[in-house]
């Protein structure tokens, strides 16, 4: 259940879809535990899970949201991205 900006240093709260950002993404889950795939590493199939994540109208227009595997959702400037995005191409 979304409650707050996703933007670690911000505290607004959700409370509106019009407002703000909405961002859906792919979280891939380690099996839980109990479960065969848990008990065999070498064959272990990490499970897929939609999340929803949502940055304030104050912080939408000059943040983004990745994902960094091992750290999890980041929000940053969204300049940065823009920056990296045209070093690839």
């Amino acid at each position: 259940m979304l409650s707050k900006c996703a933007n670690s240093s911000c505290s607004n709260p959700f409370l509106y879809l019009t407002k703000g950002k909405l961002y859906r993404m792919e979280i891939d889950c380690p099996p839980t535990e109990g479960t065969a795939a848990a008990s065999d590493f070498a064959s272990m199939k990490f499970n897929r899970r939609i999340e929803y994540f949502w940055l304030c109208d104050e912080c939408a227009p000059r943040m983004t949201l990745t994902f960094k595997k091992g750290i999890g959702i980041k929000a940053m400037p969204a300049e940065r991205m823009r920056t990296a995005a045209a070093a690839l191409s």
